[in-house]
């Protein structure tokens, strides 16, 4: 028998990484829903519910820091089992320790955990990707988070968000995940050697990037973390929420191909000042619709659709303007700039939405009114890179994705100086 086709064999040799992704994604998508609707249950109030999801991007941050630090001295088999366990006992103790003060660092811990997680399998994808399958296996990964993530929402109808059983349900999904990672015969990748760029130099040369990246960010972090809050508090059922969540999730999915495939035969930021003009429209019709049905279920997932891309697109506009070799950099830096974004943005929306949820989806049409406003004059003012100058567009499943699938490691076949 001849030898397999270079992308069977890279799936092959890559299938427990994805199956450890679904499970994770599954049981942090559980988490987060799950969280929000507790949280109503317990009657936090709005603030306090917007500070537990603004900690778990804090905690995601900081976790992206330490895990890059901590692979070279500690291993990623090591970081990945210790993460693991440290991320499902953090699930567990909301069953023991019910408030907003135990509940913002629990928070805290498990986006920590997670974004450590993430860096560790994202790392192995890595290594076995090469150019000829680097599309199929990024591809693979990102239908393997979001189909996690809305099996998440699915098991929202198994137990009692009141109770105790769908936190424990997330804690094993999160377990579960160290031991096809475990089991696998995947060699652990090499040490990637960082890059460093500053800050001003990102700002100046791609300004329009860095800030669709931010309002990116502070929407998807809304809109993941604050709508199961927003569907218990209009009286939506268990079964109605996970629906309504799940249709956001089903609508980035669907969305992300199509809007990318677009913005790379057109300019690409008339593609973002027409999906922020689009999400302004959906959220305010999201906004006026009535509280429950099927309208409201159809209108988040046409949301999810139009301000997902975001991210994806914002790292491709960036990467219209930024040599190749400091777009690892950029990256990083544009990971940061989602990550203090996704901190706020819950905060703001959470006082928002704290005297009528349906101002949760008023503000976010504010913030895109002003982006596409501003966007607008930028495009007036500065000229486009032309359309087959432009880099191609990649989806992106999760915040990390965008830095680590950029990074070239340094091994046997790479030198550092070129990187």
């Amino acid at each position: 028998m001849g030898a397999q086709p270079p992308r069977r064999a890279n799936l092959a040799a890559t299938w427990a990484l994805f199956v450890g992704v679904f499970l994770l994604t599954a049981g942090n998508g559980l988490q987060f829903t799950t969280v929000g609707v507790r949280s109503t249950i317990e009657e936090f109030n709005s603030v306090a519910i917007g500070v537990m999801t603004a900690s778990y991007y804090v905690g995601f941050l900081a976790g992206a820091v330490f895990t890059y630090r901590s692979l070279g001295r500690v291993g990623h088999l090591r970081v990945f089992a210790a993460l693991a366990s440290t991320g499902s006992a953090s699930v567990l103790l909301h069953t023991l320790f019910v408030s907003p003060l135990s509940w913002s660092l629990m928070r805290v811990a498990t986006g920590f955990c997670l974004a450590g997680l993430f860096i560790v399998i994202e790392s192995w994808i890595n290594v076995q990707a090469t150019n000829a399958t680097r599309g199929v296996l990024m591809s693979t990964y990102m239908v393997t988070v979001l189909g996690g993530r809305a099996a998440g929402q699915a098991l929202l109808n198994v137990g009692d968000p009141g109770g105790f059983d769908l936190f424990v349900m997330s804690s094993v999904m999160v377990s579960m995940a160290l031991v096809p990672m475990m089991m696998s015969a995947t060699s652990a990748p090499p040490v990637i050697v960082p890059e460093r760029m500053r800050f001003a130099e990102l700002r100046s040369v791609a300004p329009t990037g860095v800030v669709t990246i931010f309002v990116g960010g502070w929407t998807t972090a809304v809109l993941g973390g604050l709508s199961a809050v927003y569907a218990t508090r209009v009286g939506m059922d268990t079964g109605q929420v996970s629906l309504f969540v799940g249709s956001l999730i089903v609508g980035a999915a669907v969305f992300q191909l199509p809007i990318g495939s677009l913005s790379d035969r057109i300019r690409r930021r008339l593609v973002i000042l027409g999906i922020s003009a689009g999400a302004i429209v959906l959220l305010l019709a999201l906004a006026a619709a009535p509280a429950t049905g099927w309208v409201p279920i159809l209108l988040i997932g046409l949301v999810g659709g139009f301000t997902y891309p975001m991210y994806g697109l914002g790292v491709a506009l960036t990467n219209d303007w930024i040599p190749d070799e400091k777009r690892a950099a950029a990256s990083m830096l544009l990971m940061i700039v989602n990550g203090v974004a996704a901190i706020i943005g819950p905060i703001v929306a959470s006082i928002a939405m704290a005297g009528d949820p349906s101002q949760l989806f008023v503000s976010l049409a504010v913030l895109h009114a002003i982006f596409a406003f501003l966007l607008a004059i930028r495009i007036v003012v500065r000229a486009p890179k032309p359309v087959d100058a432009q880099s191609r567009f990649a989806p992106i499943a999760d915040r990390v994705t965008a830095f680590v699938l950029q990074r070239r490691p340094v091994g046997p076949e790479t030198d550092s100086s070129e990187q």
